[in-house]
């Protein structure tokens, strides 16, 4: 039994010495994957009303604008073509699909550590959004983004414990030529991270071309199949209620060439989806049920991530309004849908309206990000780094974002009441015949980096020590840590011949 008696062992010299020795990975406070799932917005009733209506929705009003290929896909299946050209999904057909629906997925990493369990309700954090600015923290001006800050992004993003997995976060819009730009983000990411990859295709023809490269990356086509460790993140559909024809032709290619993908429904509340809340989860539960249905039909239990992924509208003027706490509903709610049908599922946090990492910045991100851990979200995308409502990303602010999903995870991971937890026996040592407090007691120094999170850059030092300190302020402390960051040899980098062999086949802008 551990020894809970509260003798002092060293003080703070002890305290710093349990900080240098860190716990094992399965000991840690917080880590990829632990379960949420105890934050509810909706009743068990509600759920229940969303999911008919969802159906009805599908039956009755349907999707158009499906190509030629699916039309022959889902109506083999079971769907209904009209004469509107609109197919229509019978609820019988949409409980066949969501019985065969892949429920077990793990997305992988090149490197297995970084492997993502998507089951029940683990909760994984990353980046998203396909910005196309980067933010200059120091002018507070926004440029157009590039190759290389992609490839600093991903760089970054592997040495950071809290971020699971990158999703292009943004657009190289200084690589012009598009079937280029899609091979060089794919170039970019793989070897600035080991972790899980997301990216889209342009073109379905450039998907075979992207699916070569993948090959040669992971050592030829079965090592791929056996390991894909890119995902293709899917825009299938054009709210409301249409496909979107040329990247469902994307999807059935990434299907084929054994790679998952992510149903993505992007409406936006107000503008492209209804106003209400409610409305807006059952339009994007809707259209990710008839992409579930369109996968099934295509590949019976193909890895697909049921991506509810709604946004707000500030309907005073029609703007995207991702730092709101409607955004924190939506998202929370869809990740109930998500656990109610028993899928993996992603959605979007972590989004600020705010131009820059400031005060309005760490409001607007940790209110999204906490509810979307809370409510037991598989993958939280756009949880670091977005700003302007997704058109600027920022490097300093996936550093600290770091930080902030830290605390986040710690909130995710709640309340352990074992009978070691209650503390009698230490309350008892302590309080008849002990010190009368707790510091340094052997009970506080085995919880220090078992049960707390501390932050790598929040600066917690008394006002008198900030001022020892020359008073860091949060923003340069981050840019020095991304100078540090970038100024070392990336850790994902492609072996010599593995390059070399890029190289000669393809295009790449990167030096």
């Amino acid at each position: 039994m551990t020894d809970l008696s509260p003798r002092r062992t060293g003080g703070r010299a002890a305290r710093r010495e349990a900080r240098a020795n860190p716990l094992a990975d399965h000991l840690r406070p917080i880590r990829a994957g632990l379960s949420g799932g105890h934050y509810k917005p909706l009743a068990d009733t509600d759920l229940d009303r969303i999911h008919h209506a969802a159906l009805r929705a599908l039956h009755e009003i349907g999707l158009s604008d499906a190509p030629a290929s699916g039309i022959e896909i889902m109506t083999n299946a079971g769907a209904e073509l009209g004469d509107d050209g609109r197919i229509r999904f019978p609820p019988a057909l949409v409980e066949d699909m969501l019985a065969r629906a892949n429920r077990s997925i793990t997305l992988c990493g090149r490197d297995a550590r970084h492997d993502l369990d998507l089951s029940g309700t683990r909760v994984h954090y990353g980046t998203a959004g396909a910005a196309v600015h980067l933010v200059d923290i120091h002018t507070g001006s926004y440029r157009d983004s590039t190759l290389q800050d992609l490839y600093d992004a991903a760089r970054i993003a592997d040495t950071l414990d809290n971020i699971h997995f990158l999703q292009r976060p943004m657009v190289a819009r200084d690589v012009t030529d598009t079937l280029e730009m899609d091979l060089n983000t794919i170039y970019a990411c793989c070897s600035g991270t080991t972790k899980h990859i997301g990216t889209s295709f342009t073109q379905p023809d450039f998907v075979p071309h992207a699916l070569d490269l993948l090959h040669m990356i992971a050592g030829g086509e079965d090592s791929w199949r056996a390991r894909p460790f890119l995902s293709n993140s899917n825009c299938f559909v054009v709210p409301p209620m249409k496909f979107a024809t040329e990247s469902c032709e994307v999807m059935e290619a990434c299907i084929r060439g054994g790679m998952p993908v992510l149903l993505l429904s992007a409406g936006q509340a107000g503008a492209t989806a209804p106003a209400s809340i409610a409305g807006a989860i059952v339009q994007a539960v809707a259209e990710c049920l008839a992409g579930l249905v369109y996968v099934n039909a295509l590949a019976p239990g193909h890895p697909a991530m049921f991506g509810t992924w709604p946004f707000v509208s500030d309907l005073r003027t029609g703007a995207m309004s991702g730092g709101s706490g409607e955004q924190a509903l939506l998202t929370a709610g869809c990740a109930q849908m998500h656990q109610y049908y028993g899928l993996c599922g992603g959605a979007a946090a972590g989004i600020a309206d705010a131009k820059l990492p400031d005060m309005q910045a760490g409001w607007e991100q940790m209110c999204s990000n906490v509810m979307a851990g809370l409510s037991g979200l598989n993958m939280v995308y756009e949880a670091a780094g977005m700003h302007a409502s997704l058109l600027g990303f920022c490097h300093e602010s996936l550093i600290l974002g770091d930080d902030l999903i830290g605390q986040a995870i710690r909130c995710v991971r709640g309340i352990e009441v074992t009978e070691d937890d209650l503390s009698i026996e230490v309350m008892r040592a302590t309080c008849v015949g002990g010190p009368g407090h707790y510091l340094g007691s052997d009970d506080t120094l085995s919880r220090m980096q078992r049960d707390y999170v501390y932050p790598a850059l929040g600066n917690r030092a008394s006002p008198k020590e900030w001022a020892e300190q020359g008073q860091p302020i949060l923003i340069d402390t981050a840019t020095s840590r991304k100078d540090s960051i970038l100024a070392q040899p990336s850790r994902a980098r492609l072996t010599p011949d593995v390059d070399t062999a890029i190289r000669a086949r393809f295009n790449i802008h990167l030096s």
